[in-house]
């Protein structure tokens, strides 16, 4: 009975200690959650104001980015129109070149076959009147080039009037006729521009010599005229001397160079061998 009571009480102690060690057990079950959840709640608190810092930080480069993606759309499409009108710009260039470059060939066209018709044209007058090539002599051999001008070849122009100095020498007369032969008459002095004219010229050709002029005495009336029957006393006088008017011999006027051009006019027997100058007046067209 003793034994038996000393095993029994020796199991109720083991089954005691298993008990205790089984409370035990579930107490740290039941606790551990709570400890662990308190310390999440810690951490959570902690890491809260990181993550708010970092949210505000993604949230002003999201802005940021926001801000920079408006203006990158804004330059896009701003690039965008300029291309378009560059673009439109260069179509309307190219076109309105185009245009310009044809009218300029039909103008160009049209301007060649009119060009060809004056030369027509041209041709065919100088071969209908020889005499224009007085006027229009040929300057360039080659292309056929014509310089015009009022007077015909060697005369020179002065006013209204085509003046030729010869080199061969003739009498009054005789020089008369040979100046008519030309279309023209032996020179009349009208102006004391025309005698400047005359005198600077005969200075630069003559080399001292005389030049016949239109004047011839009227014999025994004393006076003097013009070669066109006008009287000289109505015009300019450019006596060296005055002519004696008591001579009755046949007489003309001569311009011989000296140092005064309102001095140089001169009488000579008209059948003196002289050299002359012939006028005649300018050509116009009509």
């Amino acid at each position: 009975m003793g034994v038996n009571n000393g095993s029994a009480l020796l199991e109720e102690q083991q089954e005691a200690s298993t008990d205790k060690k089984t409370i035990s057990q579930l107490l740290k079950i039941i606790y551990k959650p709570r400890c662990a959840a308190a310390e999440v709640s810690l951490t959570l608190q902690q890491i809260k104001p990181k993550l708010s810092a970092c949210l505000d930080s993604i949230r002003g480069c999201f802005s940021q980015y926001r801000h920079l993606a408006h203006y990158f759309s804004l330059l896009c499409f701003l690039l965008v129109i300029i291309t378009l009108l560059q673009t439109f710009c260069l179509v309307q260039i190219t076109f309105l070149f185009q245009s310009q470059s044809s009218l300029q060939e039909t103008k160009l066209r049209d301007l060649t076959n009119r060009l060809e018709k004056l030369n027509q044209s041209y041709r065919l007058l100088f071969s209908q009147y020889p005499a224009l090539n007085q006027y229009c002599p040929v300057s360039n051999s080659t292309t056929g080039e014509r310089v015009c001008s009022p007077c015909p070849a060697d005369w020179t122009p002065q006013g209204e009037k085509c003046f030729l100095f010869s080199q061969d020498r003739a009498d009054w007369i005789s020089s008369q006729y040979r100046c008519m032969a030309l279309g023209g008459a032996v020179a009349t002095v009208r102006t004391e521009e025309e005698q400047e004219f005359l005198w600077k010229r005969a200075q630069s050709l003559s080399q001292g010599d005389s030049y016949w002029l239109g004047l011839r005495s009227n014999g025994g009336d004393g006076g003097w005229q013009w070669s066109d029957g006008s009287l000289v006393k109505k015009g300019p006088e450019f006596w060296q001397r005055e002519p004696d008017n008591t001579d009755s011999r046949e007489l003309c006027g001569r311009l011989t160079p000296g140092d005064n051009h309102r001095m140089s006019w001169f009488t000579s027997r008209c059948s003196s061998q002289l050299r002359r100058i012939c006028e005649r007046r300018q050509a116009a067209l009509q």
